[in-house]
């Protein structure tokens, strides 16, 4: 039987540790999740997933569980909480592409994720475990998606959902779904950072479990969105994926499952990995360009882009492992190249957040500066769905273009046809 254990990623430690915790008993460093699997054969291995996309089983319709050969930490018989997660498409983005790069863009688009965010891949395996373990409470800090996800997996499981977020920091669209689930919300702190270190600090005194991105089992989670993208494509790997940068957790995830894809056979070359921050809010592409051993953070993050508004990464440091192994890049990108890149995608009918745009706005400074080659093999993985900061968009859309497509007409026939007519 495959198995898991936590440890400690500090190489200075690296204590392994049987309790669930977020941080090393030993040193406080961040915990992995080392999986221990039973030899695979990857070809029928491959045949087993694809055929569990035909079954009509809940765990089969789910992207996640669906590949729970690699998520050895539920055991058999253990009841897993999902809302068919995962399983979102891969979309070609002429437009986008030629914008970018020109560069062959592809997008997995995670907005299509149950509570519209890449967050529920994570939250489906935490909540899993939490409710394995007999815990009652659950709680996070977030910029918004974590705390949606979170409240909608506490709800489906029956267990209490608690949520620090920054006072008015968050957009209202994402704040209304964790209240709609029946989260209990603290606003506290200006910053996501200021939020966070208060949960750390009052979570184990009140018994909370703490599902943010430190929580190594949202990772394995996570990590499933690459057998499913490299599914997709045929088993064939691009060149890059790309995904925005906030607490780093996403990152982490992909290079993980590319690690252990790569480590079995199931892929033969490893994508770079490729992460976008906001320049407001870009400590790890500042770590990254100095080239410090510490995190260099952003004491006051400022971006538009609220999901990626953190400025002390908590899983810098295993990010950093994936862009080092996988020959990766770090690249920051502007508030108005993000709203420009989310105005290209929207050509292309793909509609996103704006962290998500981060991503193609990435792709193509990187292009300009000859990082990545014209006419790469690129997928940008977008985190949020559109209808996710609604606030954004009309806040951007100039008066010019308000008058051409909204438009008050008298309720006759006449000033229909004529209104067409004119705007037509």
């Amino acid at each position: 039987m495959s198995s898991a254990y936590l440890q400690c990623i500090e190489e200075a430690c690296g204590h392994r540790q049987e309790k669930d915790a977020v941080a090393c008993a030993d040193c406080g460093g961040l915990l992995e999740l080392v999986c221990e699997f039973d030899p695979f054969d990857p070809d029928g291995m491959r045949r087993i997933w694809h055929q569990r996309r035909l079954s009509g089983e809940p765990i089969d319709r789910s992207g996640v569980w669906r590949f729970r050969e690699l998520l050895p930490f539920v055991r058999p018989g253990e009841r897993i909480v999902s809302l068919s997660e995962g399983s979102t498409p891969l979309v070609g983005t002429r437009r986008a592409g030629w914008w970018a790069g020109p560069v062959h863009l592809t997008i997995k688009h995670q907005g299509n994720n149950p509570t519209g965010s890449f967050k529920d891949l994570g939250m489906t395996a935490c909540i899993t475990r939490a409710a394995s373990k007999g815990v009652r409470i659950v709680a996070c800090a977030s910029t918004g998606n974590t705390s949606s996800s979170m409240a909608a997996y506490a709800g489906r499981a029956g267990l209490r959902a608690v949520l620090f977020v920054p006072y008015k920091q968050i957009s209202s669209a994402k704040l209304a779904q964790a209240l709609d689930f029946g989260a209990l919300v603290l606003e506290v702190g200006d910053t996501f950072d200021q939020a966070f270190c208060l949960l750390r600090e009052v979570a184990p005194s009140l018994g909370m479990y703490l599902v943010n991105s430190v929580n190594p089992f949202r990772i394995e989670g996570q990590k499933t969105i690459v057998a499913e993208l490299m599914e997709q494509r045929a088993w064939r790997p691009p060149d890059f994926i790309v995904v925005p940068g906030g607490n780093l957790g996403n990152a982490s995830a992909i290079g993980k499952g590319l690690r252990e894809l790569k480590e079995f056979g199931f892929i033969e070359k490893v994508p770079r990995v490729v992460v976008v921050q906001a320049a407001g809010a870009n400590p790890f592409y500042r770590t990254l360009t100095a080239q410090s051993p510490d995190l260099i953070p952003v004491e006051n993050p400022s971006t538009e882009a609220t999901a990626i508004r953190i400025g002390r990464p908590a899983n810098w440091k295993k990010a950093r492992r994936v862009l080092e192994w996988t020959n990766g890049m770090c690249e920051s990108v502007t508030d108005e190249e993000i709203f420009e890149a989310k105005r290209v995608l929207a050509e292309d009918g793909v509609g996103c957040e704006p962290a998500s745009a981060a991503t193609v706005a990435g792709v193509r400074k990187l292009v300009r500066s000859g990082k990545i080659e014209r006419h790469a093999d690129v997928v940008a993985i977008l985190t949020g769905h559109q209808l996710k900061d609604t606030e954004y968009v009309m806040r951007h859309r100039p008066p010019s273009e308000e008058d051409r497509q909204r438009l008050r007409v008298e309720p006759t026939l006449g000033a229909v046809r004529e209104a067409l007519t004119r705007h037509l």
